[in-house]
C-alpha cells in the first residue's frame, strides 16, 4: 500500500509565462508550448501542459531523472521566450490582423520580415516555407498601434485608385465620343461633297 501511494505522488514544476514571452496572445504561449515540446523527447512531450500562463510539468516519482531533464529544457525554452521569432499565426493574434493583411503588409514592406522557416507538416511528407518576425519589433508595432493607421492608410489608397479609375473611365469614354462624332462629321462632309450641284445650292442660299 505505502509502495502504491509512493509511486502515486507526482513531480510537478510549474513555469509562469511572462507578458514578454506571450505578448498578451494565448496563441503565442501556445507556440511557446509546442516548441517545448519539439524539444523534449517523445517520452516527455505529454508532460507537459499549458494552463492560462501556467506550463506544468508533471512526472511520476520514479521517473526523477527524466523529469529533471525536462525540466532543463523547459527552463531553457522560457528563458528563451522572449526571443524566439513570432511565427504568422502568433503576430495576426498579437496585432489582430487577417491573413490578407499580414501577406499585404508583408509584400509592401511595412511589416518586416526576419527571415524564413521551414517545416514539415506533422504525418506528411509535404514541407512549407513561411516567413517569422522578431519579436522585439512585433512588440514595438503592438505599442504604436499602427495596425489602425495602416488600414486607414489602405482604406486611402484604395479611395484613391477607385477615384483614378473612374476619371481614367471617363476620360476613355469622351476620348471615343469624341472620335466617333469626328468619323460622323467626316462622313457627312463627304456625303455632302458628292452631291452633284450642292455648291450652287449653298451659293443661292437656298437651304437657309
Amino acid at each position: 500500500m505505502a509502495k502504491r501511494e509512493k509511486n502515486d505522488i507526482e513531480l510537478i514544476r510549474t513555469w509562469t509565462l511572462s507578458t514578454s514571452v506571450t505578448m498578451g496572445s494565448s496563441v503565442r504561449a501556445k507556440g511557446l508550448l509546442q516548441e517545448i515540446q519539439a524539444r523534449l523527447p517523445a517520452t516527455s512531450k505529454k508532460a507537459i501542459s499549458l494552463d492560462g500562463v501556467d506550463l506544468i510539468l508533471a512526472m511520476p516519482a520514479e521517473a526523477k531523472t527524466a523529469f529533471n531533464a525536462a525540466a532543463s529544457v523547459i527552463s531553457k525554452a522560457v528563458a528563451e521566450g522572449p526571443s524566439l521569432p513570432v511565427i504568422p499565426r502568433e503576430i495576426q493574434d498579437i496585432l489582430g490582423m487577417k491573413t490578407s493583411e499580414r501577406h499585404r503588409w508583408l509584400a509592401d514592406g511595412r511589416l518586416p520580415s526576419a527571415g524564413t522557416r521551414t517545416v514539415r507538416l506533422a504525418g506528411r511528407a509535404r514541407q512549407i516555407t513561411f516567413h517569422v518576425f522578431d519579436p522585439k519589433v512585433v512588440e514595438d508595432l503592438l505599442d504604436r498601434g499602427v495596425v489602425d493607421e495602416w488600414r486607414v492608410e489602405d482604406a486611402e489608397a484604395k479611395a484613391e485608385k477607385r477615384a483614378k479609375a473612374a476619371y481614367q473611365s471617363k476620360v476613355t469614354r469622351l476620348s471615343k465620343k469624341k472620335k466617333q462624332e469626328k468619323k460622323t462629321d467626316e462622313g457627312t462632309d463627304d456625303l455632302t461633297s458628292n452631291l452633284r450641284g450642292w455648291e450652287d445650292f449653298d451659293l443661292d442660299g437656298l437651304l437657309r
